[in-house]
């Protein structure tokens, strides 16, 4: 018997010997990769893709034997297949700040809140908001040439647009209405989010407080203006969701706190700032122009974009009992992490996996937007996907209707870091110039969009 293969066990049939997952998982705590993985994940992930010849292979992170995920084919088996057997990490910190939620609960339950909370984010009610958003788009972003960059950092702006638009949107608090109480929960976002990439351990002495507590008290401050909110507010989103027939009374609280999280506005941030970068200089000034007259080839632009920068490097699960991935054996407790950079540029399925080429979409890759994971896949994908496709566009709409843009100084350090969301490594700066005329696609967007 080679020690190579571990035992399947199929119910009712034989015992099937399967490969090990290439790589190694090393000693506890003594073979932890941790530390390198989240200093340069993309080097660490191209690396041994190069040393074992394929795109799944086995290491420790997080102190936990892990299987790394960075085909389209695998990543499928993973988040779709077999989502009832790589399920939620329990013991994730994302419980730890935001409680029991669709996020991180597993199971029925689940599959009860996704159903109860779905109708929120599709429908009439995501056609409600657009003029909302729209309404925030101009106002953010109507005098990017006076005021703007060059002086600011076009990643922190776009952060603070995504920001107005989830604390108006989900929790009726708006700049020009309630500025204090719209600045102090901006804070609080920042120190919470502050949590998910702090070492999870809570100290408090005299004049100093870890990351953790402090993200900690961000959460309960949250929390009491949600839940007043909750019981004040009879409209909007916080009304729609007071109303809804959900499991008990904190449940409605922990998904605000989730909806109004800063991993939105980060999200939405580094997305517009790769199409902006993507799209940026006088040689890509035909493809804004087409962007501007063409819907689809807009579309197809942000479905490139997400490709090539996905916001969030990847996600992690856990195996609740032995079984395979790719023809290989994964037993029971192992993780399995999909690496989002890595499964978008599989060869075997994006010809020219590096290069920024929108118009695959409508010759090779048409058809195939199920096969990006940026905001996950299968059924416990993002339920705000559809959310972020109009976010997204309205946007860019705004930005190719109104701007021409250049890096400036032209010259820039145009690197990425991956953790713990996609972004310029730098603080990359852009001057917007003013069109004399806007243009048509506004008018077609929705088209694309529905």
């Amino acid at each position: 018997m080679s020690s190579s293969r571990s035992p399947a066990v199929v119910p009712g049939g034989p015992v099937v010997r399967l490969p090990v997952v290439p790589g190694s998982v090393g000693a506890p705590w003594l073979g932890d990769r941790s530390v390198e993985f989240y200093r340069d994940p993309v080097r660490f992930v191209e690396s041994r893709i190069q040393s074992h010849r394929g795109r799944v292979f086995s290491s420790r992170v997080l102190n936990t034997p892990t299987v790394f995920v960075c085909s389209v084919e695998a990543m499928k088996e993973l988040l779709c297949e077999k989502s009832s057997v790589f399920v939620k990490d329990p013991k994730d910190v994302m419980t730890s700040m935001y409680g029991d939620t669709l996020v991180t609960t597993n199971g029925e339950e689940a599959c009860l809140l996704r159903l109860s909370l779905s109708s929120l984010f599709t429908g009439s009610c995501l056609d409600s908001w657009t003029d909302y958003i729209t309404r925030v788009c101009e106002r953010c972003l109507k005098d990017l040439s006076v005021s703007g960059p060059p002086d600011s950092c076009v990643y922190s702006m776009f952060k603070g647009l995504g920001t107005e638009l989830v604390l108006g949107l989900f929790l009726n608090v708006r700049p020009e209405h309630q500025p204090e109480l719209y600045q102090e929960m901006t804070q609080l976002c920042t120190q919470h989010w502050h949590g998910l990439i702090s070492a999870p351990v809570s100290v408090k002495v005299p004049l100093w407080s870890s990351g953790f507590c402090t993200a900690l008290e961000a959460r309960d401050k949250l929390m009491d203006i949600i839940r007043d909110k909750l019981d004040k507010d009879t409209h909007g989103f916080v009304g729609s969701l007071g109303s809804l027939p959900l499991p008990d009374s904190s449940c409605a609280s922990q998904h605000l706190l989730l909806f109004i999280s800063a991993l939105i506005p980060k999200a939405l941030a580094s997305l517009l700032t790769s199409f902006t970068l993507a799209l940026s200089g006088p040689h890509m000034e035909e493809s804004r122009q087409r962007a501007r007259a063409e819907p689809t080839y807009l579309h197809n632009i942000l479905l490139e974009v997400q490709r090539l920068w996905p916001p969030f490097i990847g996600g992690r699960r856990i195996a609740n009992r032995d079984s395979s991935l790719a023809g290989f054996h994964v037993p029971k407790g192992f993780a399995a992490m999909y690496i989002s950079h890595s499964v978008h540029r599989d060869p075997e399925v994006f010809l020219q996996a590096g290069h920024f080429l929108p118009d695959r979409w409508s010759g090779r890759n048409q058809g195939q937007e199920h096969l990006l994971c940026c905001l996950g896949n299968g059924p416990r994908n993002c339920i705000g996907t559809k959310l972020n496709e109009v976010f997204l566009k309205a946007a860019c709409v705004y930005l190719l209707e109104h701007y021409d843009w250049h890096l400036d100084p032209p010259s820039q350090d145009l690197r990425y870091k991956w953790l713990p969301v996609c972004r310029p490594s730098n603080h990359l700066t852009v001057s917007f110039s003013k069109l004399p005329l806007g243009a048509t696609v506004a008018q077609e967007v929705e088209q694309v969009v529905q």
